[in-house]
């Protein structure tokens, strides 16, 4: 039975949050305010650290668990899985199988053997899923996605991306980010965000990737510790610079600190990825080329501009029309906010959203055969596709069995 359709419909949803490190606690804070009536029931974290953070926080009015024996339909009517990546095909194919919506923190996992069995788990079971890429909802990526649709440009033959990651020292390299048997790699973990908003400029998905990358500077750094228990935040700062004088890294550092992918989508159009875990600035570019013209922004998770180019010029830094973007004040966090509210109406009533799971299943593979790519000579990966059933099931909308 779907949540719209069980008695009582117009008390508040039930939510659990699973995992409460840096991001589910992130997501949890907008639950309560959400415009679909929901209130947040359950936390579970097998960390006491983290389970004495939510009993700070939330003091009684949460059940605070260590496992997920306790997170059962109908005392709960959806959970956010926030987990580390390596565990999210687990957690989420649990509780689909318990009829409990989830979203599902991207990437949503890491392999495409992992993801397809959440597909396949979500068509046979008909509980709903939702993939958590927020850069859907940025300022930025609806204006772009915007001025394409409506043809500003013609249409699209080429993107470009280039994410300078500043923070990756302190982001990526001093936790189980930097060890592949947790992560895949970078261009999965941190690259899935843009090669979804890529996908989703072009309307098609990656068909073959040609990957190339190395652990160019991290590598090099010697003064490693085991920081289990600590958070991110705890670590983070700016003064860590210059990248070599970084300390601290995870024990297990085995991912590339740059990386490049080259990719052909089914419509015909390529793109081009870049990223790199040490430069001095942290945004992301995006150049899309069209028959008509090209978009670039500049700026991406708070306010800025897209500039079209529409017009045979010589070099033009301000180019022919420019168009504005406001984040609000909440910044990057609003994309979070905009997603929480979207799954909550999506499981409440069934409103279609902006992200995608098949989206959020080609981004896992695409980033996977990059990563496979650059790590066997740059040799040229064929991109999977998923089965046609499944494909019908989640373009339907993910209808109730």
């Amino acid at each position: 039975m779907s949540v719209e359709d069980r008695p009582g419909t117009a008390q508040p949803l039930r939510v659990a949050v699973i995992g409460y490190g840096e991001r589910g606690r992130d997501l949890a804070t907008w639950i309560g305010s959400a415009s679909t009536p929901a209130q947040l029931v359950s936390i579970v974290d097998p960390s006491e650290e983290c389970r004495s953070v939510a009993r700070t926080t939330f003091g009684g009015s949460v059940e605070l668990e260590i496992g997920l024996a306790g997170i059962r339909a109908p005392q709960i009517d959806a959970a956010i899985v926030a987990t580390p990546d390596d565990t999210h095909a687990a957690v989420a194919i649990e509780l689909l199988g318990r009829g409990i919506p989830v979203y599902l923190e991207k990437p949503m996992a890491t392999t495409v053997e992992d993801a397809d069995a959440i597909l396949d788990a979500a068509a046979r079971t008909g509980t709903r899923i939702y993939v958590g890429h927020n850069m859907r909802h940025t300022a930025m990526a609806q204006t772009m996605k915007s001025l394409v649709q409506s043809g500003e440009i013609g249409e699209v033959t080429g993107i470009w991306c280039r994410h300078f990651v500043g923070h990756g020292g302190d982001y990526y390299f001093k936790d189980w980010h930097a060890d592949r048997t947790r992560s895949t790699g970078l261009l999965l973990q941190k690259a899935a965000h843009d090669i979804d908003f890529m996908h989703w400029l072009a309307d098609s998905y990656s068909t073959r990737v040609v990957g190339m990358g190395d652990l160019l500077v991290y590598g090099r750094i010697h003064d490693r510790r085991d920081r289990s228990g600590e958070r991110m935040k705890e670590w983070f700062s700016l003064d860590n610079w210059p990248p070599l004088e970084q300390t601290g890294l995870n024990p297990v550092v085995d991912v590339e600190d740059v990386s490049m992918v080259l990719m052909r989508f089914a419509s015909g159009a390529m793109g081009s990825y870049q990223q790199c875990h040490f430069t001095p600035d942290y945004w992301r570019n995006f150049t899309v080329i069209g028959t008509e013209g090209r978009l670039e922004n500049f700026g991406d998770s708070g306010d800025g501009v897209i500039r079209a180019w529409k017009r045979r010029s010589a070099y033009s830094p301000s180019g022919d029309a420019e168009y504005e973007f406001r984040g609000d004040d909440f910044g990057h966090d609003s994309a979070d906010r905009e997603c929480v509210e979207e799954f909550l109406r999506f499981v409440a009533d069934g409103t279609s959203p902006v992200t995608s799971v098949l989206g959020g299943r080609f981004a896992v593979a695409a980033g996977v055969a990059a990563t496979r790519s650059l790590r066997a000579d740059s040799e040229p990966q064929t991109i999977t596709p998923v089965d046609d059933e499944v494909t019908r099931y989640f373009e339907l909308g993910q209808p109730a069995r």
